[in-house]
């Protein structure tokens, strides 16, 4: 019986030991033990702030931000036994060994498992119940024009900053802020409540690119088909909105998907703005503004371009056929090489490059993208003969496509110069210089009309029911041994209708293989696919009336 007694005794005495422990610790070290309480189940967690989005003119969205997770865990407390890192491998589609290479050093706290894993699949990693394998919030971009717009939207890197294009010219605008929250965990790193929101997440500011979707898939398929069919290295194409100065179009050849970056290292670079050219005879009709502006031609004045050739120091100049005598718009019009040489010549040493420069070639265009070139453009050398006769058939210079459209675009608002812009600015008045005589450039395009009529270089360029002017150029490119002349750089830029213009329109083609090389065979039809079915789309009236050939009824001074 004392037995019983005893026991009795031992357990109150035990009951009131702890209870007595207990009161003394929540007196006095309550506030250690809290803290020790909080440090293993309180944390704070990042609310990831969502990017803008990216819509061309019309509000297509170009670029969006989806909600997906990043897998991680705590390699200093992750014991996965062999069935658990079986499991890993198959939710996470990666290799075991992989895993755990990943987890091999326990002395880190955290490592990313795999990034942007999708909605779907961190369900079946949350029913999976893997202890301390954590799943938290972010988004990653999706770009639903793909390849389409590629160069121009650019693409965001897996921490979903901006890296090319307008996701990184933009990306302090685009980007947004993390929020903070405090959250309380279990043992094994998983949410059970939200305890505090600490910060808001801020979203990042939407983007309203210049170009027309529609434009733009337009501009790159026929692009893309003339690559294809010419057997070209690549190329590009520049569509500019006359009235404001925004580009409506700009692809390139190649491109890249920006949905699947890791499986393609090439196309990424924007051409467009990134590689430069020679002009070739693209840049004659600056030429011929310079000859206006001297006072001592007009378009009927008489060069004489016989025998089809001529010698300025050691170099030979020469035209297909013999022109004989032709007036300064036939000139233009055949693109004859002689005729624009003896004209260069007899002008003013800087009268030429004068009229280039001020149409904005050897400056920057200024769009803010990566990697855009200026181009080269020196007058230091211009008492040499042979460097002001190459200057005026587009040797001696570079430019990039959408700088040759921007020069091109002085032309079409009969000599006013203003910004190019890649954003959509509705509301906004572009600041317009005058750099050229209206009267003057509008002679000038009358005779670049001439390129496309029967007679001109580049009558694939025609429109249906629309004047056109334009210029073909063809430029040879630069070999290890000098020029050579079995690659070239095919060049058409024109602008449409002339009168009242709505588009300048540039394409390259670089190193056209099939057998056909010149602007006029190669990148003329180009323009003239882009330019009949944007005009319509734009819903641009045809012309009252499409011009017969400028020049065409000039008399020839013999």
């Amino acid at each position: 019986m004392w037995r019983h007694h005893l026991l009795v005794i031992l357990f109150i005495a035990a009951v009131v030991g702890l209870c007595g422990r207990v009161v003394f610790l929540s007196v006095t070290d309550r506030a250690f033990l809290q803290g020790q309480g909080d440090a293993r189940s309180i944390r704070n967690e990042r609310i990831p702030g969502m990017r803008g989005v990216i819509y061309d003119r019309h509000g297509r969205a170009l670029a969006v931000s989806t909600p997906v997770f990043s897998v991680s865990t705590d390699p200093s407390r992750a014991q996965f036994d062999e069935r658990q890192m079986d499991t890993l491998a198959e939710l996470l589609n990666q290799s075991v060994s992989t895993l755990q290479a990943r987890i091999a050093n326990v002395e880190r706290k955290f490592v990313y498992l795999k990034r942007r894993v999708s909605w779907h699949d961190a369900e079946k990693i949350r029913a999976a119940k893997l202890d301390h394998v954590y799943l938290q919030s972010e988004y990653r971009r999706y770009y639903p024009a793909a390849e389409t717009a590629a160069h121009l939207v650019g693409v965001t890197n897996i921490d979903d900053k901006g890296v090319e294009g307008s996701e990184y010219a933009f990306d302090q605008q685009l980007k947004g802020r993390d929020g903070r929250k405090t959250v309380l965990k279990d043992l094994h790193g998983n949410i059970i409540r939200d305890l505090q929101y600490k910060q808001a997440p801020v979203f990042g500011q939407d983007l309203n690119l210049s170009i027309d979707l529609r434009l733009q898939f337009l501009a790159y398929r026929e692009l893309k088909s003339a690559i294809v069919s010419h057997g070209a290295k690549s190329g590009s194409l520049v569509i500019l909105e006359v009235q404001s100065g925004e580009v409506l179009a700009l692809v390139n050849q190649p491109s890249y998907n920006p949905n699947d970056i890791p499986s393609q290292l090439q196309g990424m670079r924007n051409r467009a703005i990134t590689d430069t050219y020679e002009p070739g005879s693209t840049i004659k009709p600056f030429a011929a503004l310079a000859a206006l502006e001297s006072g001592r031609y007009d378009r009927r004045t008489v060069i004489d371009t016989s025998p089809g050739y001529l010698h300025v120091g050691a170099k030979l100049i020469s035209d297909p056929v013999n022109y004989e005598v032709l007036t300064l718009a036939e000139s233009l019009a055949k693109s004859s090489q002689v005729a624009f040489v003896k004209v260069a010549l007899d002008l003013e040493e800087d009268a030429v490059f004068d009229v280039i420069q001020r149409a904005g070639i050897g400056e920057p265009v200024g769009t803010g993208l990566p990697g855009e070139q200026v181009g080269f453009l020196d007058g230091s050398q211009l008492r040499y003969p042979q460097v002001r006769m190459a200057l005026a058939y587009g040797y001696g210079l570079s430019l990039t496509p959408l700088q040759m459209a921007q020069a091109y675009l002085t032309l079409a608002t009969a000599g006013e110069k203003m910004a190019v812009s890649m954003l959509h600015r509705p509301d906004r008045t572009p600041e317009r210089e005058r750099v050229f005589d209206k009267r003057i450039v509008q002679e000038v395009v009358s005779m670049m009309e001439g390129v496309t009529l029967e007679g001109g270089t580049a009558q694939s360029a025609r429109v249906p029911g629309y004047r056109v002017a334009g210029k073909t150029g063809t430029a040879r490119i630069v070999g290890p041994s000098g020029y050579d002349d079995e690659r070239h750089v095919a060049w058409f830029a024109g602008l449409v209708p002339v009168s009242d213009p709505r588009l300048v329109v540039v394409v390259l083609v670089n190193d056209p293989k099939a057998g056909l090389s010149g602007g006029g065979a190669v990148a003329a039809p180009v323009f003239a696919r882009v330019a009949q079915r944007s005009l319509r789309l734009l819903g641009v009236p045809a012309d009252a009336q499409v011009a017969a050939a400028p020049g065409s009824g000039d008399k020839v001074r013999g």
